[in-house]
C-alpha cells in the first residue's frame, strides 16, 4: 500500500478523535512575541495528519503562564515563555501548540525517496520513530499509534 494511501487510511479511523493545535511563531513590535494557531492535526506520534497534509513533529508545549519561578535553567525559563507565547496568541491554557513542525512530502516518499522520518525501503513505507531509532513499516506504526489513541 503507498504512503497516501496508509495516511488516507489513518484519517478515516482517527475521524472523532481530538486534534491538537499546530502554532506558529510571530514577532510584532506592537503586539508582541506569541505563537499563533494555524491549523490543527491529529498528534499520531513523531508525524502530525491534517486533513490534506501531513507534518513531522518537533516542539510541542503547553499553554501557560510563566508566572514567577525560578529555574535552575536557563533552558527551562526559555520553555516557559514559549509557553506564554502560545497562550498569549490565543491556546488555551493547557491546550497543546504544535510548533516547528516541517511538511512531509509523501509523494516523494510513494515515488522510491524519503521525506522527514518517512522513507520507502524495499517498496515498502517505513517511518523512523526517533532519530536514535531504526525504520520501521508505517502501517505497523499507524496501526498500533492509531489503537493507543483510540483505545
Amino acid at each position: 500500500m503507498s504512503t497516501a494511501a496508509l495516511l488516507q487510511d489513518a484519517r478515516r479511523q482517527l475521524v472523532g478523535v481530538a486534534k491538537e493545535g499546530l502554532g506558529e511563531e510571530r514577532h510584532s513590535r506592537f503586539r508582541g512575541d506569541r505563537i499563533v494557531r494555524i491549523g490543527e492535526a491529529w498528534h499520531v506520534g513523531v508525524l502530525l495528519l491534517t486533513d490534506d497534509a501531513v507534518l513531522a513533529t518537533a516542539e510541542v508545549l503547553r499553554a501557560a503562564d510563566a508566572g514567577r519561578r525560578g529555574y535552575t535553567a536557563e533552558s527551562a525559563r526559555e520553555r516557559a515563555v514559549r509557553r506564554e507565547w502560545a497562550l498569549r496568541g490565543g491556546f488555551g491554557e493547557g491546550e497543546v501548540a504544535h510548533v516547528g513542525w516541517s511538511v512531509i512530502d509523501a509523494d516523494a516518499v510513494d515515488a522510491g525517496g524519503a521525506s522527514g522520518p518517512l522513507a520507502m525501503l524495499d517498496g515498502v513505507p517505513h517511518v523512523r520513530w526517533s532519530s536514535a531509532g531504526g525504520y520501521m513499516p508505517l502501517d505497523a506504526y499507524l496501526r498500533e499509534r492509531i489503537a493507543l489513541l483510540t483505545g
